[in-house]
């Protein structure tokens, strides 16, 4: 891991396209501000952490009938773009 010190307004640049900067600090909580490109996703530990298990779960679920999702059209669902 990787240890830096930042004051406010000083940032860290990762690759070439994500820029991290130090918005503010106030009492036990540091503000970032992250820019990155819309490609890439930026999530908070315990927000990934959650979505991976939901993929997980996800994953392990048994297959969807073709039918289910004929009868979520037929429904008004929302199709594609």
């Amino acid at each position: 891991m990787l240890v830096l010190t930042r004051r406010r307004g000083e940032g860290v640049t990762i690759g070439p396209n994500v820029r991290i900067v130090v918005l503010g600090i106030k009492g036990g909580q540091v503000r970032l501000g992250i820019e990155a490109p819309s490609n890439v996703e930026v999530h908070r530990d315990e927000v990934h952490a959650r979505i991976q298990e939901e993929n997980r779960v996800a994953s392990e679920t048994g297959a969807i009938p073709l039918d289910a999702f004929r009868q979520l059209g037929a429904r008004g669902g929302r199709r594609g773009p």
